[in-house]
């Protein structure tokens, strides 16, 4: 069976900046399904960086991830966490990564702007710059629907 990585936060982990997650009924049924043909490989960038759970929320502002209230650089911790995932997906042989939408770490194509008012621009996050860097076919949790159809 084909591994793929998985953002640990859609599956349920607390690991979501606020020490939550983003599961839901809706996308666990996907989910269920896309475990049905591909062994998920749980990943959390952050926490794999060393980052604490719960921790300040961070965005990326000038290519450097800084945080919220503090202004903290948490940028090495960020970029650790997405060397320890695309060593994970080669180890495992991983093609493909389904990673939480628009956040500092996973967010392919679209991340917040980095002034914390919910704006969007064009970008990658660093592990989705990473793993991308590496040939790591990247899919969020609105999109990964294409996988089951193949």
């Amino acid at each position: 069976m084909e591994k793929i990585l998985i953002s640990a936060c859609l599956l349920g982990q607390n690991c979501k900046y606020d020490g939550t997650n983003n599961s839901s009924d809706a996308l666990n049924l996907k989910l269920a399904k896309l475990a049905q043909k591909y062994e998920l490989i749980k990943i959390c960038p952050e926490e794999l960086g060393g980052l604490k759970t719960p921790r300040e929320a961070a965005e990326i502002l000038n290519d450097r991830v800084v945080t919220k209230f503090s202004g903290l650089d948490v940028t090495d911790g960020f970029i650790f966490g997405a060397r320890v995932c695309l060593d994970l997906a080669r180890l495992n042989e991983c093609k493909i990564a389904v990673l939480k939408a628009r956040s500092p770490s996973c967010g392919s194509d679209e991340i917040y702007d980095g002034n914390f008012t919910k704006t969007l621009i064009k970008g990658d996050g660093v592990c989705a710059k990473e793993l991308k860097s590496g040939g790591i076919k990247i899919y969020s949790e609105e999109n990964f629907d294409q996988l089951l159809d193949d």
